[in-house]
């Protein structure tokens, strides 16, 4: 299954309701020019005082399977089951502190709008992602030498679509379940806290 598009309840953009997360990824390998693409996107994101606290740590498994492998060891075992054939993880981080060594209040925000425009990107490009919380934050850190500043926020799943059928029957049964969410009356307010936008 490649296409699985979010039925909205009114029209929106095509490749925001075209991106969805999917479990079953081939072992193709991801060419470098579409990594770089990726990251291009990414480094485009707005942020708050352009201070860009978004760092991305590539895992290409063709091109260091070691490295690979230590982070693909930090995935909670739910994740690691279909990340089997993945080509390609990415680490998003942030820096959490300004030049001047103060907080930086917006490093998540900024760096979640960044991730968004890599995934979108991915999407553009016929690409899967699946972007998870469920990894060891501790054990990466150790692993790569991440310093203490910098939140270690999520990791994406990146590759081409793959066999539905090659995933556990649970697992199938998840990627064929439909879309949802929640209602927008539940989720964004007008003029208030609590005041569904209608």
């Amino acid at each position: 299954m490649t296409t699985k598009p979010a039925p909205t309840d009114v029209d929106i953009h095509e490749l925001i309701a075209g991106r969805w997360s999917p479990r079953a990824f081939s072992s193709a390998p991801i060419e470098r020019a579409q990594l770089h693409r990726l990251l291009e996107a990414a480094r485009w994101a707005p942020s708050s005082n352009n201070l860009q606290p978004w760092r991305f740590i590539a895992f290409d498994r063709q091109r260091d399977e070691a490295a690979f492998k230590r982070a693909f060891d930090t995935l909670a075992p739910s994740n690691q089951k279909w990340n089997v054939s993945v080509p390609l993880l990415v680490c998003v981080t942030a820096s959490t502190l300004t030049p001047k060594g103060d907080a930086n209040r917006t490093a998540t925000y900024d760096t979640g709008a960044a991730a968004m425009a890599l995934v979108l990107q991915a999407h553009a490009l016929g690409l899967a992602t699946h972007q998870m919380g469920g990894f060891d934050r501790d054990a990466f850190r150790q692993a790569f030498s991440i310093p203490s500043d910098v939140e270690i926020i999520a990791m994406i799943a990146i590759g081409h679509h793959g066999d539905v059928n090659q995933l556990d029957e649970a697992l199938r049964e998840r990627e064929a379940a439909p879309r949802a969410r929640k209602t927008l009356s539940e989720t964004a307010f007008e003029g208030g806290w609590d005041k569904a936008f209608e």
